[in-house]
């Protein structure tokens, strides 16, 4: 099955270092995987300013 040698290069890489996997997992967990704060969208949401549809037209 062909590779790139991108793959290869970082499969390789993975392999000698095995911390940057794990790293990168806990990193993920506290970026991504996380519960949504419901109160700060609503927030984020009621903040917003509507858009004029072409914003650089003058008034």
């Amino acid at each position: 099955m062909y590779q790139s040698d991108f793959t290869k290069f970082i499969n390789g890489f993975l392999d000698q270092h095995p911390e940057v996997d794990s790293e990168r997992r806990e990193l993920r967990l506290t970026l991504w995987d996380r519960q949504p704060n419901l109160d700060d969208r609503r927030r984020w949401d009621e903040s917003r300013v509507p858009q004029k549809p072409y914003v650089y037209q003058p008034e």
